[in-house]
């Protein structure tokens, strides 16, 4: 644990925090466990987001948690809109008065802990669990507006990092990307393993071997390597046409993503199947054979994760954040990000060997519970943000 992260002299223990993000369905899909922690230990959590529906109010009524709406885009930039929503959180958290405040995705980290140093919040905490699409190559033209963009973004990182007691982020590219480009001071971050499992919930499922069925889950983003996997999938067909190939994820408003035509088009075309958005992903993931993440750049994938603690081998990129969850030729294999062809020759080797997919599978379970149980993953964030006991 970094020095900097215990409680200082004279504050107390913490009592209360906000939890601020810019998906409210993210709160209890990734941070259930740890809302979960925090409450049993008697701290009140404040949930805020700025699209709270009734699903998530009533998931975070469930984890014991308190919903609070707030105004905040989740991309973009509009410097008068995000400078009106930042001094709204100001009044939020003067309101609120929390002991403590823990931000993730880049709004939240930014404009979120730039208004609780305003509002004189004390503690003050970031996740930053992958980089983005202003600083993944080739998930977009590399316009002016992105250069401009990701001027802005290493800009607000710069000043909320150094407001920050622990950032905390999932893979040491990213650590080392921060630390390098002089974005974050060195003592400020904290490597987490990922965002974890709760393996209570995940449990492995039976082998599929027939059809052999290739699952991709993610958001309808080019830097999830989505393309990639559709036209695999268009080299694949014709000489493997009971092999099934399905995309789960939901239309995303980034600039980076596709839209709902184009995927439409894959599945008339009949190279993907397309169940859109699901909310819980066990069944799909149950019912494939094998997990495909051709991602560019990730954190550390929570779709993986959860792939892995189902039973299902993996076949991701050789990128920052995927490469953590695949020992090659153990647990699935690893191919080079934004090209096809050596993915489909990955996937290939599944549908000539399906003997192989169950004992990858067993070698996924048994490395997701060794690196991405969500108990430890929590009990060491708790540990660096000075809460104890």
């Amino acid at each position: 644990m970094t020095d900097h992260a215990m409680t200082a002299p004279g504050e107390g223990a913490v009592r209360s925090i906000a939890m601020l993000t810019s998906g409210a369905a993210t709160l209890a899909n990734f941070r259930g466990p740890l809302i979960r922690e925090f409450v049993s230990r008697g701290i009140t959590v404040y949930a805020l987001a700025p699209d709270h529906d009734a699903d998530t109010r009533a998931a975070m009524e469930q984890l014991g948690a308190i919903p609070v709406d707030v105004s905040l885009e989740r991309t973009g930039m509009h410097p008068l809109r995000d400078l009106r929503d930042m001094f709204g959180l100001v009044r939020t958290f003067r309101r609120l008065k929390p002991d403590a405040v823990f931000g993730y995705f880049i709004k939240p980290v930014t404009y979120g802990t730039i208004a609780a140093r305003l509002a004189g919040v004390q503690r003050r905490f970031a996740m930053v669990a992958g980089l983005g699409y202003v600083f993944t190559p080739g998930a977009g033209p590399d316009t002016l507006k992105r250069r401009v963009l990701r001027g802005v973004a290493s800009s607000l990182y710069w000043l909320a990092f150094r407001l920050c007691r622990v950032v905390f982020v999932q893979n040491e590219d990213d650590r080392s990307f921060f630390i390098d480009n002089g974005i974050a001071p060195a003592g400020r971050i904290e490597l987490l393993a990922g965002s974890g499992v709760d393996f209570d919930r995940l449990s492995p499922a039976p082998a599929v071997t027939a059809p052999v069925t290739f699952l991709l889950m993610a958001r309808l983003l080019r830097e999830k390597g989505i393309a990639e996997f559709v036209e695999a999938a268009r080299l694949l067909r014709a000489d493997y046409p009971d092999a099934r190939f399905v995309l789960l994820g939901g239309w995303d408003p980034n600039p980076g993503g596709f839209t709902l035509e184009e995927v439409r088009a894959w599945v008339d075309e009949g190279l993907i199947e397309w169940p859109g958005h699901q909310s819980d992903v066990r069944p799909i993931i149950a019912q494939s054979s094998v997990f495909v993440l051709p991602s560019y750049r990730e954190g550390k994938p929570r779709s993986t994760q959860e792939a892995m603690a189902m039973a299902r081998p993996i076949v991701t990129t050789d990128a920052p954040g995927c490469r953590d969850t695949v020992v090659e030729g153990y647990n699935g294999f690893l191919v080079p990000a934004r090209d096809p062809v050596p993915l489909a020759q990955a996937m290939k080797r599944f549908l000539d060997q399906p003997e192989l997919i169950e004992p990858m599978g067993a070698a996924s379970r048994q490395l997701a519970e060794e690196q991405f149980d969500v108990r430890r993953i929590n009990a060491h964030m708790l540990r660096a943000m000075g809460i104890t006991g």
